[in-house]
């Protein structure tokens, strides 16, 4: 019953990850104020971080007690363990970050700011985070598949 439950959680959090990804492309194109898209998708962002950390923590649960502490040998209780830690550098980390430079550029818009180019570098390391998240989670749902 728990695995059942488990790849329900998987399969929410890697399509919440993968649709939160499209969806941000398509504001971005389709809404002229960036600023408005930015907050949009960041509330998006901010959702799939948390549907992430409880996932990956029932599917940890559920890998320790299908597999014991053998589980610590195999590739997927590493990707769940290691997209946990993106989620909590990139989001309390790094993401808190990004609202920071927000407020202290405030009430100019970040990116006509002085802090544009610091905002920019770790939006690039924030978006690189998320890409190497959604490709994990590919191959997780592959190693899923697999078992």
């Amino acid at each position: 019953m728990l695995r059942k439950l488990a790849l329900i959680f998987l399969t929410l959090w890697i399509g919440s990850l993968w649709m939160t990804g499209l969806s941000a492309n398509i504001l971005f194109k389709t809404i002229e104020d960036s600023q408005l898209a930015g907050e949009v998708a960041g509330h998006l962002f901010t959702a799939v971080s948390y549907i992430g950390l409880v996932s990956g923590g029932l599917l940890l649960i559920q890998l320790m007690l299908e597999k014991g502490v053998s589980g610590f040998k195999q590739y997927d209780v590493w990707i769940v363990i290691v997209m946990v830690i993106l989620i909590l550098v990139g989001f309390f980390g790094i993401q808190s970050h990004l609202v920071q430079l927000k407020a202290d550029a405030y009430p100019q818009n970040v990116m006509h700011s002085e802090y544009a180019a610091e905002f920019s570098a770790w939006h690039g390391v924030s978006g690189v985070i998320y890409l190497v998240e959604c490709l994990l989670g590919g191959i997780l749902v592959l190693l899923y598949k697999r078992q």
